[in-house]
């Protein structure tokens, strides 16, 4: 069960961000493991257990990142990430094209949402086509999801917007990819067992959101 993380997890992430190299790592892998793999571990099989109570008719899967960079992608920063996140996700292999639940820790603060890694453009021109053809649905979702106070829309919009849906949609329309995410500072709420309960909390309210963009997901053009 997950009981917060702790002051060795944060001054782990401190110490691989400003020693990222393999000497400083395996001097300090087993403070890794115990500080900040395990206590991830336990946060995400706990939120796994959270989204399956809301969504047990549909087929998930939990992935906890590793600390070690794809070797394709260290571009000279260092072997190792100063960050660890996980998500809940559709168990397949195209997961970065398709809405998924995340929490994400960095040295200085944390966050979590749901949205997309990098959807395809065929992916939001699904969402186009089905906004185009029956808005009422998500307009009734954004309106809840413009009430509440904890998460924003976050995304990159086309230049030139590919239409206007109304007030309502337009971002949601316009955009290539986007999150719906709550970000903060490291705080006393990373050290107890409530932040896993404030992030179940929070997929809660999304799941709504999410069960149409998987939906959206599985349209045919």
């Amino acid at each position: 069960m997950f009981s917060g993380f702790t002051s060795a997890t944060i001054d782990f992430m401190w110490g691989i961000r400003m020693n990222n190299n393999k000497e400083w790592f395996d001097e300090h892998k087993e403070e890794y493991k115990r500080c900040l793999e395990a206590p991830m571990k336990e946060l995400g099989a706990e939120l796994f257990d959270a989204v399956i109570d809301d969504c047990g008719e549909l087929d998930m899967t939990l992935k906890v990142s590793r600390i070690y960079k794809d070797a394709r992608r260290l571009h000279g920063g260092g072997p190792y990430k100063d960050h660890l996140w996980l998500c809940i996700r559709e168990p397949t292999e195209e997961w970065t094209d398709k809405p998924v639940f995340w929490f994400e820790l960095m040295p200085e603060s944390w966050s979590y949402g749901l949205g997309y890694y990098c959807a395809k453009a065929q992916t939001m021109a699904k969402l186009r086509r089905r906004i185009d053809n029956d808005p009422r649905e998500l307009s009734k979702l954004v309106r809840s999801f413009n009430k509440q106070e904890e998460f924003v829309l976050e995304g990159e919009s086309y230049a030139k917007p590919k239409g206007d849906p109304g007030k309502l949609l337009f971002d949601w329309y316009n955009m290539k990819s986007f999150s719906l995410i709550h970000q903060q500072p490291n705080g006393e709420e990373i050290y107890s067992p409530e932040l896993a309960v404030r992030i179940a909390a929070g997929f809660k309210e999304l799941m709504p959101l999410y069960k149409y963009l998987r939906a959206v997901g599985s349209d045919g053009l």
